[in-house]
């Protein structure tokens, strides 16, 4: 993982935090073909990169092929996961096939799943 191809770590605080964690990521978005997944986060870790964020570290992303298909702008640990998975070769290659959705919830689990479409009778 290339640290400068990312703007100033001020303006994108969590980056270092999914690097972190982007190998077991990949993997859940990987085994979410089979069942959705989730992973136990430390919120210390959250915390210490925001330490007034009082409390707006959950969120949801959705992405389809790359790009995220719900508002994730108020969300700075959202858009900083985004572009990890942005910059990541296996994460595009995923993303390119199916849609995923990451919730990352109040007990700082991030949920990884896939998003299925419901095909409309015409």
């Amino acid at each position: 993982m290339n640290y400068t191809s990312f703007d100033s770590m001020a303006t994108k605080p969590y980056i270092p935090l999914w690097i972190k964690y982007r190998p077991a990521i990949l993997q859940m978005m990987v085994a979410s073909a089979e069942t959705p997944q989730q992973y136990k986060l430390f919120a210390h870790e959250f915390k210490s990169l925001n330490p007034k964020g009082k409390g707006v570290y959950s969120f949801t992303l959705e992405v389809a092929k790359g790009k995220a298909t719900n508002k994730t702008k108020t969300s700075i640990p959202a858009t900083d996961l985004l572009n990890l998975l942005q910059s990541s070769r296996k994460a595009m290659e995923l993303m390119a096939e199916t849609e995923f959705k990451f919730v990352l919830d109040k007990q700082f689990i991030l949920h990884v799943s896939r998003v299925e479409k419901t095909i409309e009778p015409v």
